[in-house]
């Protein structure tokens, strides 16, 4: 995985001493509120429009504040002549630029990505996030003869790793490391330990 921008926090409210009795003395410290992230997916040129929908409403029911922004181009920047590939750690640098501070964004593409995996300097992958970070890339390519439960399930290993998600060792979990194998039929939820990390983060598990 790629590692991004840790994001601190801004503008902390210092605590603030209130309400004084006859008895005691009584301290109300007001803490800084924290707006919720917004998950932007986008899709790229050639990615179905059936699909953009089937995974911006699979994603609503665990997380509330996303939206499905309209179709662009692939960045020929992120072009990969020798493989007629897209690469996806390009992919997510080039969407990082497109959110807010604080917002993540999901490329979702058609296309074959790929990244450098250990020797191999260029590998066909399913999806690349940066951990943590503002974006994240998944692609159907690999993916076309199967389900787009095994889709969606791409897509929120990615976003977890753009929340700080580490891959975890358990095989059923969504964000077990693939290894380079569609391991997908295998993954049934969130282990309890992933899943208590993502609800920190404004996720409903």
């Amino acid at each position: 995985m790629v590692i991004g921008i840790l994001v601190i926090a801004k503008n902390v409210t210092k605590p603030k001493a209130l309400v004084k009795n006859d008895k005691k003395q009584k301290t109300t410290i007001n803490l800084p509120k924290t707006k919720p992230i917004t998950i932007y997916l986008q899709p790229f040129s050639g990615f179905p429009d059936t699909k953009s929908k089937y995974l911006l409403e699979r994603l609503k029911g665990i997380y509330s504040n996303c939206k499905l922004l309209p179709s662009v181009e692939l960045p020929q920047t992120a072009f990969y002549p020798p493989r007629n590939r897209y690469r996806a750690d390009s992919l997510i640098r080039w969407l990082s630029n497109k959110v807010k501070e604080n917002d993540v964004i999901a490329g979702m593409a058609s296309e074959d990505i790929s990244t450098t995996k250990g020797t191999n300097p260029d590998s066909g992958i399913f999806g690349l996030g940066y951990m943590p970070g503002p974006s994240c890339v998944i692609s159907n390519f690999r993916l076309k003869q199967y389900t787009d439960d095994q889709l969606f399930k791409v897509l929120i290993h990615e976003l977890g790793h753009t929340q700080g998600v580490d891959h975890c060792p358990l095989k059923t979990c969504f964000m077990r490391d693939a290894m380079g194998k569609n391991v997908l039929m295998e993954e049934t939820e969130f282990c309890p330990d992933c899943r208590k990390k993502l609800i920190a983060k404004g996720w409903h598990l």
